[in-house]
């Protein structure tokens, strides 16, 4: 009886350190997720400014991300 106690919590151990584990890394890569999406939405309201004041300096930022030949 005591060994199967034992080997249970033993069990219980190594679940919740796996759990830990896991979450952890999914975690981790929702927090980058997230920062690449607040940095694409910076951008993206960038761009927009760009394309109102001035859109053929947002022309060429466009032709030079898609790397366009024809960009100068």
């Amino acid at each position: 009886m005591f060994r199967s106690i034992l080997g249970f919590a033993l069990l219980a151990i190594v679940a919740w350190l796996a759990l830990k584990l896991v979450f952890g890394i999914i975690g981790s890569l929702f927090g980058i997720a997230m920062t690449v999406l607040t940095l694409a939405v910076i951008g993206f309201f960038f761009y927009m400014a760009l394309r109102i004041l001035s859109p053929s300096t947002a022309d060429r930022v466009r032709d030079m991300i898609k790397g366009r030949a024809d960009a100068s």
